[in-house]
């Protein structure tokens, strides 16, 4: 199921978005680790990972579009994101040196915010969350809001 359909309850099109950002920062990791192009990535990710049935069964469906504008933004303004993610964080720890699923987090919201379609404090608390699945320590998570906030006050200051 891809795109937005209106006709869907509200949380139905939640979850949608909430696995395509799931599927977008996995994918943003693996065009790093692996060196991959963002349109091999993007093609394995719709024919073998969203909304998939294999042997270990099915894989949740996703709001396509959103997967797709997302990597589509972050190879588009990766530059901006990661100049507004350094200036986030603190002046001895570049955006380079953070953890890479860290990154691919920071890299996926911001192309959500430079896009402009959600407001940024729904952008800001649905990343945090994505954090907290990855790290459910939580200490992760509260760095992750703190940055954001100031990513988006930067790229998105009508926003606030």
């Amino acid at each position: 199921m891809s795109g937005r359909d209106t006709t869907q309850p509200a949380a139905d099109r939640r979850a949608l978005s909430r696995a395509a950002r799931l599927y977008a920062v996995q994918a943003l990791f693996q065009m790093e680790a692996a060196g991959q192009s963002a349109e091999r990535v993007t093609r394995e990710f719709r024919d073998y990972r969203i909304d998939f049935e294999d042997r270990d069964g099915p894989t949740d469906p996703a709001d396509e579009a959103l997967f797709e504008r997302i990597l589509d933004n972050v190879v588009t303004w990766q530059s901006r994101i990661d100049q507004a993610t350094d200036r986030g964080l603190v002046a001895r720890w570049p955006i380079d040196r953070i953890d890479p699923v860290l990154r691919a987090l920071f890299r996926a919201a911001g192309a959500e915010l430079v896009i402009g379609k959600a407001p940024p404090k729904v952008v800001i608390s649905e990343y945090v969350r994505l954090c907290e699945a990855f790290f459910p320590e939580g200490r992760e998570a509260k760095f992750v809001n703190a940055v954001l906030d100031h990513v988006a006050r930067d790229l998105r200051p009508e926003g606030f």
